[in-house]
Parts: C-alpha cells; sequence; structure tokens
C-alpha cells in the first residue's frame, strides 16, 4: 500500500506520474591549482549563467521577467560573487569558492525574519547551481514532461524550462506557497504541494492533490483506481463549469452580479476571452516597475495600459496605482531595513512620497483613458488627504497633459479598502468615485496574521466574522451613498465564500482568471 505524506497546498489541481527527483548541481571538476585560471573560470561561468538567463528572459513576460530579471541582477552585482573572488586568491577551487559563497547567502536569506527574502532563497540555489554547472560543463538542464518534480526546493528556471505540455506536478519537501515557482505553477495550473519534509527517496509513482496538499507515494492499484476516479471526477466538474465560463453570471434568482477579472501583465490577456468577464477589476501596475531595472518611462506606461483599455473594447478597466513595497521592493525606490514593511512606506504612501514616479504613472494613466473605459484606484490609503492629494495631482498632470497638447482624460479615482482604518469609517471617503475591497491585505490586518506564514494560516481567515463585518459595513454605506463597491481579493475567487460577500451586498467581484467558469458555475446554485 502506498503511503500518504501530508504538506501545504500551493496550486490546486490533481495529477499523477512518475518521478522526477531534482538534486543540487554538483561541479564535477578538479581545481587547476592556478589562481588567475580558477578565477576567469568562475567569471566564464557566470559570463555564461547570464547569457542563458538573457535569452530565457526574451522569452517570457510578466512574473517569469520579474524573476529572470532578478536573478540577472544578482549575478551582475559584483558583490555576489567578491567572497568567492577573494577565496579563490588564497587558493580554493573556483567550484568550491562559489558553493561556499552561494552557501553562505542562501543560509542568510533563509534565516530572514522576512517572508519575502526566505521565499527567494530558491533564486540564490538556482543561481548557484547554475553556474556551478558551467563550470563543469554541463550547462543548463532542461525539465521531462508529464512527471512530478521532487525536490528540496525549486528553482524557479526549473520551472520555466520544463516542458509542462503533458502535465506535471510539484512535490516539495520544503518550499514556499509566496514563492516564485508557487506563483508560476498556480498561473501556469500545475498542481503543486510544499512543506511535505522527508519522502521516501525510492519513491517511483507520485499522486499529488494540491487542493488538499496531499501525496500519495507508490499507490497501489486499488489507491490508484481511487485516484483515477477522483481524477474523472474533478474532470468531469471543470467539464460542466466550463459550460458558464461564456455566460452571464447570475444567482439562481435572476440577480444578476458582475465578475470582473484581476489580471498582473499584458501578456495574460492572450488567454482570456473578453467575452468570459465583465471587465478588470484589479490591474496590478506593479508589474512594470522589475526589481534592478530602470523605471519605466511615461511612453512605456501608456502603451501597456491603452493594450488593457483597448482590450476591454469598453468594458470597465481598473488599474490600481504603484503598490509596491511590504512583499514587492523595488531597489532604489522602496526604502531599505524598514523593521514592518507591511506597515511602512508602500502604496500610496510611497508614490506621494516620490511626485516624479507618481506623476509620470498618472499621466499615462490619463493618456490611455481616452482610448476606453478606464477607472484608477489608489491602494493603501489610510486617512482623507491621501485621497486629496492623489486627485490633485491627477487633475494636475490632466491639465498639463492638455497644455501641451496631447490627448488625455481624467478618469475616476476610487480607492482600495484594505486598510482596517477606512473600512470602520467609510464615510470618512465619500469622496473617493468607487471603493475596492482588497480582501487579503485588509484580513492581513484586522487578524494580525501575516497573509504569507504558513505558521499563522489558521487566523489568516477571510471569514472571521470582524473581516466580514467590515465588508459588510463598506457595502452598506455604499448603497446608501450611491458608491460603487466591489471586492478584489483572493476571497472572491473562491465559491465557499460566495454567500458571504453577496449577503453582504456585494454585487462585484474580481476574481482570478482560472476561477471564472467556477465562479459563476456556483453563482447559478446560490
Amino acid at each position: 500500500m502506498g503511503t500518504s505524506h501530508l504538506g501545504t497546498g500551493a496550486s490546486d489541481g490533481l495529477f499523477i506520474g512518475p518521478v522526477r527527483r531534482l538534486g543540487q548541481a554538483a561541479a564535477d571538476r578538479q581545481g587547476t591549482g592556478h589562481a588567475d585560471t580558477e578565477r576567469a573560470a568562475l567569471q566564464d561561468a557566470i559570463a555564461s549563467a547570464i547569457a542563458g538567463l538573457t535569452t530565457l528572459l526574451a522569452r517570457v513576460e510578466g512574473e517569469a521577467q520579474d524573476i529572470l530579471g532578478f536573478q540577472v541582477a544578482m549575478l551582475e552585482d559584483d558583490a555576489l560573487s567578491a567572497p568567492a573572488l577573494s577565496a579563490i586568491d588564497s587558493g580554493t577551487p573556483a567550484h568550491d569558492a562559489w558553493a561556499s559563497a552561494l552557501d553562505s547567502e542562501i543560509a542568510g536569506y533563509e534565516a530572514s525574519d522576512d517572508e519575502y527574502f526566505r521565499a527567494r532563497a530558491a533564486d540564490l540555489r538556482d543561481i548557484r547551481d547554475r553556474v556551478l554547472r558551467h563550470l563543469s560543463g554541463s550547462g543548463a538542464t532542461s525539465g521531462t514532461s508529464g512527471a512530478v518534480l521532487v525536490s528540496e526546493d525549486i528553482a524557479p528556471t526549473t520551472f520555466l524550462e520544463t516542458d509542462w505540455s503533458g502535465g506535471g506536478a510539484i512535490a516539495l519537501m520544503r518550499g514556499s506557497t509566496t514563492s516564485h515557482v508557487a506563483m508560476l505553477a498556480r498561473a501556469r495550473g500545475i498542481p503543486m504541494v510544499v512543506s511535505l519534509g522527508e519522502l521516501p527517496q525510492h519513491v517511483a509513482t507520485l499522486a499529488v492533490n494540491g487542493g488538499s496538499g496531499t501525496v500519495l507515494a507508490d499507490p497501489d492499484d486499488a489507491q490508484r483506481a481511487g485516484f483515477d476516479a477522483a481524477l474523472a471526477s474533478d474532470a468531469q466538474a471543470r467539464g460542466l463549469e466550463e459550460k458558464f465560463r461564456l455566460a452571464p453570471a447570475m444567482r439562481r434568482s435572476g440577480a444578476r452580479i458582475d465578475i470582473l477579472i484581476n489580471v498582473a501583465g499584458v501578456e495574460e490577456l492572450d488567454h482570456i476571452d473578453p467575452a468570459s468577464c465583465d471587465g478588470i477589476g484589479l490591474m496590478r501596475s506593479e508589474f512594470l516597475f522589475r526589481d534592478g531595472a530602470p523605471l519605466p518611462d511615461e511612453e512605456t506606461q501608456y502603451r501597456a495600459y491603452r493594450r488593457f483599455v483597448e482590450w476591454a473594447a469598453g468594458k470597465p478597466v481598473t488599474i490600481r496605482t504603484l503598490d509596491i513595497g511590504g512583499d514587492k521592493p523595488v531597489r532604489g525606490l522602496t526604502p531599505d531595513g524598514e523593521a514592518n514593511p507591511f506597515l511602512g512606506l508602500r502604496g500610496v504612501r510611497l508614490t506621494l512620497a516620490r511626485e516624479d514616479v507618481f506623476r509620470t504613472q498618472l499621466r499615462a494613466l490619463a493618456r490611455a483613458a481616452v482610448h476606453g473605459n478606464l477607472k484608477v484606484m489608489v491602494p493603501m490609503v489610510t486617512v482623507p488627504l491621501e485621497l486629496t492629494r492623489s486627485a490633485a495631482l491627477f487633475d494636475a498632470c490632466v491639465a498639463e497633459l492638455r497644455q501641451q497638447g496631447i490627448a488625455s482624460q481624467r478618469p475616476p479615482l476610487g480607492i482600495m479598502v484594505e486598510v482596517p482604518a477606512v473600512a470602520v469609517l467609510p464615510e470618512l471617503f465619500d469622496a473617493a468615485a468607487f471603493f475596492s475591497i482588497g480582501s487579503n491585505d485588509l484580513t492581513q490586518y484586522v487578524t494580525a496574521s501575516s497573509r504569507d506564514d504558513v505558521r499563522v494560516a489558521s487566523l489568516n481567515d477571510p471569514s472571521h466574522p470582524a473581516v466580514t463585518a467590515l465588508i459588510s459595513r463598506v457595502a452598506r454605506f455604499g448603497q446608501e451613498a450611491g458608491i460603487p463597491v466591489s471586492l478584489c481579493g483572493d476571497m472572491a475567487s473562491e465559491p465557499k465564500h460566495l454567500a458571504t460577500l453577496l449577503d453582504a451586498g456585494l454585487t462585484s467581484l474580481s476574481v482570478a482568471p482560472a476561477r471564472i467558469a467556477r465562479l459563476k458555475a456556483a453563482l447559478a446554485e446560490l
């Protein structure tokens, strides 16, 4: 009988297939004994790694570009290689010097109190192993289709280089639900389980359930038959849900509900039928602001925003102004060394402190507004003055554009409701054109539990009565004041929360594109 192992689900879905184990790359080489030769070998290996990543970077977009861009920036930073080069000068072979230096860096990231930095340890392991492979002459490796990748952790580039056309899954002994790989897996629909602990060394087959966070090692005939039945049932359910994808979203009573989508990159639009949704409820503009890369200029932003507006063809598109800080640092823009970045200079607090950056974005948004039904919302608003200052700056940008003879339009300006101070007294913000409730951060702040820390995951519950009471309060005020209210956090993508949200008075939800059909099917049963 196969053994069951419980971890944490990082990406939904079911898959059964052969195991492919990933191990740390070992540099199979002997040192030359000459410091100059070893130094040159390491520098050549780093250059080859950068070249390979740059080639891969040209083939991807959005989140994948962020991942690879981070790794290229790290490799190009002389501070990363300096300890290894110093060790080489003292007589250490290049591969030992590089492995030791990177292991020390990885340990520092893993020991961080910040979940963001702990999750980035996988990127550093990837950097370490990629350079070691080039030192040994083996270069990069690519994954195999139709397998379950098993490892302590997995490198983002391994995911990107893997052929997923035949399906597959990921089972990690460690890993993180907030890692780059977890984000990629959710975007591609690849089942993934993390924090499994030690798995038996000689497992040949794994059955992975990304929803429950369980894996079954070498299932016997009866267990396999049970899993195959679950696969068939899941496929049947998804097939039934697909019938709702292009249908209007409505309850059994016939009451119409607006289902919009959350998107984080232009490339996502190529895989979404505009007819399946009522518009875009959240476009995360920070995808244009890449860590370590130059800040995007006005023209770059304008072209991207225009693409979303034209794709929607008259349906509403809500673009959130830059929301970096917290778990989304950008070097040169977000402050270093904040004791608690989630409570620090993030969202509108940062953009108002950097008017030059904010003005560039607002100008680009005003230009894009002439091409369709654009709305703009400001994140992390805490006091009315932040909305007032943002609106005044927006007006000034539009006036400036018109003086310059550049076509522009002042779109409606609303706010994210994610700070409890706003949810408790929404009437202080009646100048907002609309409210969009960000349930992820609202839950995090109300329950005082990090949304990225599995140790307090049970506390970080959007169905907590205090959270749902605040959502109801905002929705009720919106109805009384004639201010549209929607919800764009992950809570909206879970069918189990639908009744609560609709009972609160919400009639507009913005969800992950992959959940459109499932949400519409669940709505039809309410």
